[in-house]
């Protein structure tokens, strides 16, 4: 069955990433301008969430409702409540981070997320490789104590851009996405398991994308499958696409998107059939679906 895709906003010039989906609404980030919007559905109505967001990309609501980002020009990790902003992280080992991407929580409402290092994707800084710190691109995970301290602990040893993550649910697997951008380095699905000791097994490759653009952003359904946005209708491959892996990688379904580049996507709605996707060229578009998603919040 094909998918009839709903454009709700834009193009709105440079990316828009990190949909989440709030119980009755729809936050995402337009990351170049520092912004984050909110799509009210009730009344088809888009409008500015937060402004002066250090570049924003991806967002996520613990299971109380807490919403967290990855502000890459500021190189950390933070915390919205209201106006006020509290970071969380800013740096590994006494070095500022590349550029915080995307997020997942555990269940233990841990927060782990990916730190790559994208030529230009936040500020002019970000254009010249030479600002990396870090001589590693990685995944982290933040534990919070009793005082609202976070410590950081390095959970990958073998990515080179890890982009969007995503935990089994079961929790006993994190998926992530190797987005490399260079055709020298893998652009691949893997599956980490999840140990016991709370560290990273061995992955197993789910799906090879080859020389063709991986996966960037990705949530899971209730069934445990996962909805991943990869491809580009400018690389010569299957094109702008939503891929539909079951859990061991196997492609279930396979959906064009209607713009180049397809970043993010998140389930919404009031039965959470709705499935939102943004886009490298601003685009938000909605799509009606026969899955419902599985999320934190609400």
């Amino acid at each position: 069955m094909s998918w009839d895709f709903k454009l709700i906003c834009g193009p709105l010039g440079g990316i828009t990433e990190g949909p989440a989906w709030d119980g009755s609404g729809l936050l995402f980030t337009h990351i170049d301008a520092s912004r984050i919007f909110r799509y009210d559905p009730s009344i088809n109505f888009v409008d500015v969430f937060r402004e002066n967001t250090n570049c924003a990309n991806g967002l996520m609501f613990d299971k109380d409702g807490i919403l967290y980002a990855c502000e890459g020009d500021a190189r950390r990790v933070v915390r919205y409540t209201e106006q006020k902003t509290t970071i969380l992280v800013d740096s590994f080992e006494g070095e500022l981070l590349n550029i915080p991407n995307d997020l997942a929580i555990d269940e233990q409402g841990n927060i782990w997320f990916t730190d790559p290092f994208y030529p230009g994707a936040a500020g002019l800084w970000s254009e010249d490789e030479d600002n990396q710190v870090l001589s590693h691109d990685s995944i982290y995970r933040l534990d919070q104590n009793d005082k609202d301290q976070w410590s950081i602990s390095r959970m990958t040893f073998d990515t080179t851009k890890p982009n969007g993550l995503l935990f089994s649910l079961d929790y006993n697997v994190l998926y992530v996405a190797q987005s490399a951008r260079k055709l020298s380095d893998p652009r691949e699905l893997r599956g980490y398991p999840v140990k016991s000791d709370g560290t990273l097994g061995d992955y197993v490759v789910l799906h090879d994308f080859g020389k063709f653009r991986g996966v960037d952003g990705m949530c899971l359904d209730i069934d445990g499958n996962i909805i991943a946005t990869a491809g580009d209708a400018d690389d010569g491959g299957p094109g702008s696409m939503i891929y539909i892996f079951a859990p061991d990688g196997t492609i279930l379904e396979q959906h064009p998107v209607p713009a180049k580049a397809p970043t993010n996507c998140t389930f919404g709605g009031d039965d959470l059939k709705t499935l939102y996707v943004t886009t490298k060229q601003g685009h938000l578009f909605s799509v009606e679906t026969n899955r419902k998603g599985r999320l934190l919040f609400p």
